[in-house]
């Protein structure tokens, strides 16, 4: 484990504190994979301390996850909520979901997850460690294979992409500054969400968590902590590069990779931080990245088609006067 070294400038950010792990909310969101949401809230169940709830938000599934889920309601040793929707809203629309169902619980640390991890026994209690000193805080996770999964935590803003050369290493304060975020292990504070409302659930999938960081790295300082909680139950096919990978991906995520740029080029453009060249470029850079992936990770040049619907619709979604951001949350009625 990490050595924590006290930081009174960031401590001051939320006045120092004790975390408390039943203030804590562990969202998942999860779509017909039974089986490794059983895994995942098999280790929920063995860890120490617990959160004080456990919500999951079902994304339509047609598998027995529903039936899963009951078989840990007594046995969790959290509250569990559990929400099955009628369709599927992606991973944006669960988390907007999860989130909202977590803040009005009264949550004052939400952690949002997917299916395909797990958690270390300890996990909460790591990242309640750092909760007095930050309200935005990222953890690290294992790959299937065990390694050490490098997450690029630092976005260029001008391109809107992330920068893939962001240093991998910690020095002894043991945290990085981020202005990102992934749902796969974000751990922020409900006063954040307050102030920047709810994962947009319009994104459906890619570039939405990676929007909601930023938005929360300019209400408070975002780290991402040396602390490993996580670890992935899920092999992805992979081209190994040496000190970075590059995952096999699908035509969703091809197409809303591009398509969703019209959704972040209006949130970049809402908070003054909008530049038009640079923007182009991340895109032509984005649409690059997915063409090596098609060809040197899933040897194949047929998914280029989602790309260029992707650039299509995102053209108009960036045009669309009528686009409001996500509103800010009120405190709910007691």
């Amino acid at each position: 484990m990490s050595t924590i070294h006290p930081d009174p400038a960031a401590e001051s950010l939320t006045g120092g504190a004790t975390f408390d792990p039943a203030s804590a909310t562990i969202t998942i969101v999860t779509y017909n994979r039974s089986g490794l949401l059983s895994r995942l809230l098999t280790s929920i169940r063995e860890m120490d301390p617990k959160p004080g709830h456990v919500v999951v938000i079902d994304n339509a599934s047609v598998d027995d996850t529903t039936a899963v889920v009951e078989t840990f309601r007594e046995s969790l040793g959290s509250e569990l909520v559990y929400r099955r929707l009628d369709e599927n809203t992606g991973g944006s629309g669960g988390f907007s979901e999860g989130m909202r169902v977590a803040y009005e619980l009264g949550s004052i640390w939400m952690w949002l997850m997917d299916d395909d991890v797990e958690v270390t026994p300890d996990g909460l209690a790591r990242m309640g460690a750092w909760a007095p000193r930050f309200k935005s805080i990222q953890g690290r996770r294992y790959d299937y294979d065990g390694s050490e999964f490098y997450w690029q935590y630092r976005l260029s803003i001008p391109l809107g992409i992330p920068i893939p050369f962001a240093p991998a290493g910690f020095d002894e304060s043991g945290y990085r500054i981020m202005n990102s975020g992934c749902f796969e292990g974000m751990f922020i504070h409900r006063d954040i969400v307050r102030e920047i409302g709810l994962p947009d659930p319009r994104f459906f999938i890619y570039w939405d968590d990676s929007v909601y960081g930023w938005l929360a790295s300019r209400k408070t300082t975002s780290v991402i902590v040396n602390e490993f909680v996580l670890r992935r139950t899920r092999e992805i096919k992979q081209w190994d590069m040496g000190v970075r990978h590059l995952n096999a991906s699908s035509n969703a995520y091809r197409y809303y990779i591009m398509r969703n740029r019209g959704f972040m080029k209006h949130y970049f453009a809402e908070h003054g931080s909008y530049r038009p060249l640079a923007f182009s470029l991340g895109s032509l850079l984005t649409f690059g990245k997915e063409l090596v992936r098609l060809l040197f990770v899933e040897r194949t040049v047929r998914g280029t088609s989602n790309l260029w619907r992707g650039v299509r619709d995102g053209h108009k979604i960036a045009k669309d006067a009528s686009w409001r951001p996500m509103p800010a949350l009120q405190e709910p009625q007691r």
